[in-house]
């Protein structure tokens, strides 16, 4: 791949925000030869389809050069209480993911939809590292979701809302809205994908989002 990657080199410049997050940024000055995705379920359940969507996007991401997709897990993380930052620093867990987070180069959310809105474990997750400095300042992103009716779409639009305070760029299109209980049948029982169009689908997610992470952060030295 002709173009390389600076990790959060979008950074804005001595901006001031209410809330959580603030001007400082996580960031990173190395760059890598390839774009590197964090996957996030918003499901902690071990049968979750969810957990069976970022499997898929591992899956798949092999078929394509130059992206790397890791699963990041947010099970271990506590809930937020910003009584246990303590001397400046986070819960030893908190610290690993928010590294996980500040090293990828772009983000991958499987969202489940709960009454209309993402999951309390994502959403903690979210603000854990949105605390200063904000490690989700500028990184590109995408949304999977499954499920019956709209597919999830509602904790899509929700979590898109989160995004915007946290100065997430989420990719527009393509969107992955997979019905799960609509035939034919998308998962097994345990929550592996075994429908190859979803698959496929999948990989077109991964595609765009490595493009568009690309151009959000090409240097000038080349392009996909």
């Amino acid at each position: 791949m002709a173009a390389s990657l600076r990790a959060g080199s979008l950074l804005l410049n001595n901006g001031t925000m209410s809330g959580s997050t603030t001007a400082v940024r996580c960031s990173s000055t190395e760059a890598p030869s390839i774009v590197r995705v964090a996957a996030i379920a918003g499901s902690l359940r071990k049968g979750s389809v969810h957990q069976g969507l970022i499997r898929a996007a591992i899956e798949v991401s092999k078929d394509i050069p130059g992206l790397e997709v890791e699963h990041v897990k947010i099970d271990k993380l506590p809930f937020l209480n910003t009584d246990l930052e303590v001397n400046g620093r986070f819960p030893d867990e908190v610290e690993e993911f928010r590294a996980s987070i500040q090293k990828a180069d772009s983000i991958l959310f499987a969202s489940p939809e709960y009454n209309y809105s993402m999951t309390a474990p994502l959403k903690n997750a979210i603000d854990w590292a949105s605390r200063s400095p904000n490690c989700w300042a500028d990184k590109p992103a995408t949304i999977i979701s499954a499920g019956g009716g709209f597919g999830g779409g509602r904790s899509q639009y929700h979590l898109r809302q989160v995004g915007v305070f946290v100065d997430l760029h989420f990719l527009n299109k393509p969107e992955l809205f997979v019905k799960a209980f609509e035939p034919p049948a998308k998962f097994d029982a345990q929550g592996n994908v075994i429908h190859e169009e979803t698959k496929q689908r999948i990989k077109s997610l991964l595609i765009a989002l490595q493009n568009w992470t690309l151009r959000l952060n090409n240097d000038g030295s080349g392009k996909l």
